[in-house]
């Protein structure tokens, strides 16, 4: 898979010390010298905490388990399912990457920490966010789903610089959290997809 395979180039050459290394530092300053507001910043990074972003997708499992059922759908949870399980592989994913790679933070509050490729913030803002848009997009119209996709894209541009700018990560680590995202977020996709083909050949049958 592409994402996989983005992902563990950016792994390798920060764990290796590669070229892309060398440049995501060059971006880092680039970024963090950039003319977004420190406290819009600080909020946009905020974006990315469980607290923020866990509430959103939860009442999206419970409004799209309640549409599913008030319609007499005996297969209603496989997709709040599969949302919820991508939710939470997040941790289980990033924390030993984190651990494994353990590299050091950017110039900032956070210089003398350890352990920030990949970004767990920015992993939960496109988890929880996009597994949202997935599980919501099937019960509205057809107007509504591309803003609300477009809405979800920009939200996570927006953690991600969020992040950067506040020396909260390297830019590397927001875009390999994205790649995984991408993984788990086309599972739940494909199950979502599923789920409605198999409830419209249950209805043409």
């Amino acid at each position: 898979m592409t994402l996989l395979a983005l992902f563990a180039l950016c792994a390798w050459q920060i764990a290796a010390g590669g070229p892309l290394r060398s440049f995501d530092v060059r971006l880092d300053r680039a970024l963090a010298g950039s003319a977004l507001p420190s406290p819009t910043a600080e909020l946009f990074a905020d974006l990315g905490n469980t607290a923020a972003a866990l509430p959103v997708l939860v009442l999206a499992l419970a409004y799209a388990a309640w549409r599913a059922r008030r319609a007499g759908m005996a297969r209603w949870w496989p997709a709040p399912l599969a949302a919820a399980v991508a939710m939470a592989a997040v941790p289980a994913l990033i924390a030993p990457l984190k651990a494994m790679i353990d590299r050091p933070g950017p110039p900032g509050p956070l210089a003398d920490q350890s352990g920030f490729f990949p970004s767990g913030h920015a992993a939960t803002a496109a988890v929880a966010y996009g597994a949202a848009v997935l599980l919501l997009s099937p019960l509205l119209g057809q107007r509504l789903r591309r803003p609300l996709l477009v809405a979800v894209v920009l939200l996570n541009l927006c953690v991600g610089a969020g992040l950067v700018r506040r020396g909260y990560h390297w830019p590397l680590d927001v875009v390999a959290s994205w790649c995984l995202s991408g993984c788990l977020l086309w599972a739940v996709g494909l199950l979502s997809r599923f789920e409605a083909n198999h409830r419209l050949g249950s209805s043409a049958g």
